[in-house]
């Protein structure tokens, strides 16, 4: 799967929670979830769980505290399908 298409996926799972729609319709892979686009932590856990089963992965929990950002959050998922 090309980077562009997860980005393309992911865009579409962080969509419903997203406060600032100015940062999301400028999402870089340097985009913060927290800080740029206001998602709060509960909503962090969701959109975990929403990848997980869009991209048919398990995240564990070191991971998931490294999914702060779009970059992170790309890596994480690349690795895991990698590994499928």
């Amino acid at each position: 799967m090309k980077k562009e298409e997860i980005i393309e996926q992911l865009k579409s799972i962080v969509k419903p929670f997203v406060r600032n729609q100015e940062a999301f319709e400028n999402l870089t892979e340097e985009t913060d979830f927290i800080t740029d686009l206001h998602i709060n932590s509960a909503n962090l856990v969701d959109i975990i769980l929403d990848i997980e089963d869009a991209f048919g992965i398990v995240i564990d929990n070191q991971s998931m505290e490294k999914m702060l950002n779009i970059q992170a959050t790309l890596d994480i998922i690349t690795t895991k399908l990698n590994k499928k």
